[in-house]
């Protein structure tokens, strides 16, 4: 999916309609993906730019429909910019791992849920 920014800023329930996730899935990656980062408001709201929203699209695209796992997803993008760009294959997951690691990912988010 391309993305083309109408402007500049964007809440955090704007980029939630764009990427297609719930805003505690943009928190939580937040915490998972060092290179991303939106800055804050004034009020201390998320202000997300075009281009925090083109890495969250690509994160969502790893994770979701190449069934890479957080980490695999972070090694990724991580070996990607050292490339410059150029894409590294990673070797497949066996099924049952994927579903461990799929699993372990969704207690951390029911953990941070569970804090707020």
């Amino acid at each position: 999916m391309q993305f083309v920014p109408k402007k500049l800023y964007y809440k955090i329930r704007e980029v939630c309609k764009i990427v297609g996730v719930e805003a505690h899935v943009l928190r939580f990656w937040e915490t998972e993906f060092p290179a991303l980062s939106p800055p804050k408001s004034k009020s201390g709201q998320r202000i997300y730019r075009p281009k925090d929203i083109e890495l969250l699209l690509r994160i969502r695209r790893l994770l979701y429909e190449e069934g890479f796992t957080i980490a695999g997803a972070r090694r990724h993008l991580a070996a990607e910019k050292q490339s410059g760009g150029v894409a590294i294959q990673e070797q497949p997951v066996p099924e049952a791992e994927k579903l461990k690691k799929v699993k372990a990912e969704l207690e951390n988010i029911l953990t941070l849920l569970c804090r707020e």
